[in-house]
């Protein structure tokens, strides 16, 4: 029984590895963003309760739920974008979508981070708000 479920399992994740372009440093690195922004964003919410995606700040399974639907949907799209790449002849594409989806998980573990207190440098800050595009109450953007 051991052997049939290693070997399904084994099957499973060569496929999932060959449809998505192989697993290289980006693809391991997308994995580790995604991990840790799913864990500092259930620590903001069941030990700080100051999650911003719940009435009260606390756990809810439905929010946590709709997270790890983001991030299977995250890894579509990587999909859909190394499938692009094999269509086009192009080997360009799949990496785009995993940087930006990297970018975007390092944001939101920043976000994290200073929920739950920790301080944060002055650079982080900035980086953030260029990346969110947020603008200052003149209008300019804040750098």
């Amino acid at each position: 029984m051991k052997t049939t479920i290693l070997a399904i399992a084994g099957t499973v994740g060569s496929y999932i590895s060959y449809i998505i372009g192989g697993w290289d440093s980006a693809m391991t690195t997308l994995a580790i963003c995604m991990v840790i922004d799913y864990i500092t964003g259930f620590a903001v919410a069941a030990v700080f309760h100051k999650s911003p995606k719940s009435a009260n700040g606390a756990l809810e399974s439905r929010v946590g739920f709709k997270g790890l639907c983001r991030k299977c949907t995250v890894l579509l799209m990587v999909l859909i974008a190394n499938r692009l790449d094999m269509a086009l002849g192009v080997c360009f594409i799949k990496d785009g979508v995993v940087t930006a989806y990297v970018l975007n998980d390092c944001v939101s573990i920043i976000e994290n981070v200073g929920l739950m207190g920790v301080p944060m440098p002055g650079v982080l800050m900035n980086a953030i708000d260029m990346l969110r595009g947020e603008k200052d109450e003149q209008g300019i953007q804040k750098y």
